[in-house]
């Protein structure tokens, strides 16, 4: 016999008294509860039950059994549902905040392969460059570049950003190479302009362990990074552009890194997304997925340590 089925049949109708209503409650007959419950009184060797026509009381025995094996069927059932809420939660909508670039140049690939795993989620990708309010504006998870987001939030940063010094081959042919930061004077230079302040902002080396900022006259300011890498490849001047963007150029020879030597990486990519213990299943999934793919990540940095 099916004992499970048996042991809910027998809870039911011990809470509402009636075959018949067990009967309209399961979609059955009461011929069939009744049928039920006494193959499983047969099972057990006891009575459970006293019968009218009208209703059903507990034995002194049925009362006993229910007391010791309803709490651990009700674990059972919470247990089931908690298994289908967790089986529902590879569906639904899933906020994500990031900038241009990097929507583009990371996100993008391993959105088109989770959602491969979750056909069910949806991602609403919202790509501003400014720190996104995560609360007000409805965001679950959360990518930048640069400095550590500073809100009360959960960051982890997945590999660092390196800023590296560049230039075309054409301009190096024309212009030649610095080799220091002194020579940066004598050449054509690009920035990318500070959101806030308008500011070009000043391009980054570590020296003896120490952040060295330097300040440059650009030709070309922008305030896209996309476009400041495209003025480097087009021979415009050299400019400091960030691993994210440069590094597939590097690679490929359009670019030419400069002054290594003085390479930051005090700058990372992070990931976060807001405190909470209820954190859906969906986003968590998203998280450990985009932790798993990124985190150490060197498709977005170079080890100039070995041959480009």
């Amino acid at each position: 016999m099916d004992e499970l089925r048996a042991i809910s049949t027998f809870i039911r109708a011990a809470e509402l008294g009636s075959f018949n209503k067990v009967a309209e409650a399961q979609g059955s007959t009461p011929q069939a509860v009744s049928k039920t419950i006494r193959q499983f009184e047969q099972h057990l060797g006891v009575r459970l039950f006293h019968r009218t026509t009208r209703n059903s009381t507990l034995t002194e025995e049925g009362q006993r059994l229910l007391e010791s094996i309803k709490p651990s069927m009700d674990g059972v059932v919470g247990t089931l549902a908690r298994v289908r809420s967790a089986a529902r939660e590879d569906e639904g909508l899933i906020r994500v905040a990031a900038s241009g670039s990097m929507g583009r140049r990371i996100l993008m690939p391993l959105l088109a392969e989770f959602q491969l795993m979750y056909p069910g989620i949806q991602i609403d990708l919202i790509q501003d460059d400014a720190f996104s309010d995560l609360v007000n504006d409805r965001i679950d998870v959360g990518f930048r570049g640069g400095n550590a987001p500073e809100a009360q939030i959960v960051s982890r940063r997945l590999f660092p950003v390196q800023q590296i010094v560049c230039a075309s081959p054409d301009y190096l042919r024309r212009h030649g190479a610095p080799d220091s930061l002194q020579d940066l004077v004598a050449h054509r230079c690009t920035a990318y302009r500070q959101p806030g302040s308008g500011r070009p902002m000043a391009w980054e080396f570590e020296i003896d362990g120490e952040t060295v900022f330097h300040h440059v006259q650009p030709v070309l300011l922008s305030n896209d990074p996309d476009t400041e890498m495209h003025a480097v490849l087009a021979g415009i001047g050299i400019g400091q552009i960030d691993s994210i963007n440069a590094s597939a150029a590097i690679r490929a020879g359009l670019l030419k890194p400069l002054l290594t030597d003085y390479l930051s990486e005090r700058m990372g990519f992070y990931l976060y997304f807001p405190q909470r213990a209820d954190m859906p299943g969906r986003v968590r999934r998203f998280v450990d997925f985009i932790i798993e793919r990124l985190l150490n990540s060197q498709e977005f940095c170079i080890n100039f340590k070995l041959p480009l």
